[in-house]
């Protein structure tokens, strides 16, 4: 079995994070693709547990070798996805750009959190 070509690490319990990455319509543009809920732990979330990214503060996309955090995720999906929808295509335009992007993170970390404390979810556990 080969690694998928794209691996995302999200919160599955955040329903925007896991809109958002349902809405990105990968798979048709980089082939396999992975979706790790980072509640569920497993190699991956301990591994990157490790390298010291803090999931709460944003999710992580390999593509290849190359690990993307935050922002830079969110460009990296937005840009390798096909425009699915109107919602789908205006977060793909609105997040591509990279300024925007680390501009609006923390506005969508923000609300992540207000979100998960509404709904009366806890933050992903820390290994």
């Amino acid at each position: 079995m080969t690694d998928p070509a794209l691996t995302v690490v999200y919160d599955g319990e955040c329903p925007f994070c896991s809109n958002y990455v349902r809405l990105m319509a990968l798979r048709r543009s980089v082939g396999s693709v992975a979706l790790v809920d980072a509640r569920d732990g497993g190699p991956v979330v301990e591994d990157l547990a490790r390298r010291g990214y803090d999931l709460n503060n944003g999710m992580v996309v390999r593509h290849g070798q190359t690990l993307y955090y935050g922002p830079d995720a969110l460009v990296l999906l937005s840009t390798l996805s096909e425009d699915q929808g109107v919602v789908g295509r205006t977060l793909a335009r609105l997040l591509r750009d990279p300024s925007r992007a680390r501009l609006l993170y923390p506005v969508m970390k923000l609300g992540r959190r207000a979100t998960l404390a509404l709904l009366g979810r806890k933050l992903i556990a820390q290994a």
